[in-house]
């Protein structure tokens, strides 16, 4: 594990590690469901690991449609989840 750092996670700081992902931050937070779909409202979270399907796309520094589980947390990023995004 890396030195550790602080994200914020919609409005609350989390502690994260430098070099981990996005989605690994959010899951060992406790957080799965990380937005839900446009048409149907259905939960999504990260599923492939790998950028493939994105499923994990978060807000990050404003920033929308960011995929959690390629993307590495930086010290003081601000995460949003919960944003309704294409089927």
């Amino acid at each position: 594990r890396g030195p550790a750092l602080t994200v914020t996670v919609n409005g609350t700081a989390v502690e994260a590690y430098d070099g981990e992902t996005i989605a690994a931050v959010l899951l060992a937070a406790g957080l799965w469901q990380l937005r839900r779909t446009r048409r149907r409202g259905e939960p999504r979270g990260p599923y492939c690991g790998m950028g493939v399907c994105f499923e994990c796309l978060v807000t990050v520094d404003g920033t929308a449609a960011v995929r959690a589980c390629l993307t590495p947390v930086t010290d003081g990023m601000r995460i949003e989840t919960g944003q309704e995004t294409a089927p």
